[in-house]
């Protein structure tokens, strides 16, 4: 009997980490960039027709994300057993969230390819989240980073490199509210440092590619306003609490970690 060897595991590349330097792009060949994020039928679906059909799974489940590494894994064997990493441009996913890194000229053929090719596994595009951006002109997310033109403090320099996305930004600070909240206020300020500070340490460890000083500065103002407004409320203090609890209070005596101070040593560095 004939055997053939099953294919080689495809291991996903991690976010490329640009920083300042205009020598390479974030990504091989970005002149035309494909996002295909792809509803591998596994978003929720308020009617039973997916159920009826014996078809996807609620969008949270424990299975979802091993499901779309499995059909994302077919997507990229056969997109390079075809050839389209030389004819369109090279794929790069991380679960259900994929980047076609297009040549130019290709991202519309590349689009086309795409959908036949889900097509053929039965997957359909989430024709909403779809879009071609063309860098360095445009920018777009993936991973929780912005990928586009940057600009280097104090020279103006254009590049083409990364930064913690607005949305990500705004997750951390509603995250920051949550553990500053009036609820907490039976709390003692060394618990609410330390949830902050496991917060933002968790955060800033994987936000450290890139341009990262003006998000760090971003959140680094609004936990000290936050953490602020949570000492008044627990002292019942009416002023604004600026000269009682000025910032090298918070930051020497209650221990608060301070986020800017970690983008001249980021944690890769030396690793």
């Amino acid at each position: 009997a004939h055997s053939t060897a099953p294919p080689p595991p495809y291991t996903p590349a991690p976010p490329p980490a640009s920083g300042r330097s205009t020598a390479q792009p974030p990504f091989p060949v970005a002149k035309s960039i494909t996002k295909l994020p792809v509803d591998c039928a596994l978003d929720c679906d308020p009617t039973t027709e997916r159920r009826d059909q014996r078809r996807g799974v609620p969008q949270g489940a424990p299975i979802s994300p091993l499901l779309a590494n499995l059909y994302l894994r077919r997507f990229v064997l056969a997109w390079r057993q075809r050839g389209w990493d030389d004819r369109f441009g090279k794929v790069v996913n991380y679960a259900d969230d994929l980047v076609i890194c297009c040549r130019p000229g290709r991202a519309e053929g590349a689009l086309a390819a795409l959908r036949q090719l889900m097509a053929a596994l039965k997957l359909t595009v989430n024709e909403d989240k779809t879009h071609v951006r063309r860098l360095p002109g445009e920018t777009f997310d993936f991973l929780g980073y912005t990928f586009g033109p940057q600009y280097a403090p104090g020279t103006g320099r254009c590049y083409l490199g990364l930064s913690p996305s607005r949305k990500s930004i705004t997750r951390m600070t509603s995250l920051v509210h949550e553990l500053t909240a009036r609820p907490t206020l039976l709390l003692d300020a060394a618990t609410v440092v330390a949830r902050l500070n496991r917060t933002l340490d968790g955060w800033a460890n994987y936000f450290s590619l890139g341009s990262t000083r003006k998000a760090y500065r971003a959140l680094d103002h609004y936990t000290t306003d936050r953490l602020r407004r949570w000492l008044r409320g627990k002292h019942k203090v009416r002023s604004r609490g600026t000269t009682r609890y000025p910032d090298q209070y918070l930051y020497e005596r209650l221990g608060l970690v301070r986020l800017p101070r970690r983008a001249r040593h980021p944690p890769w560095a030396t690793a």
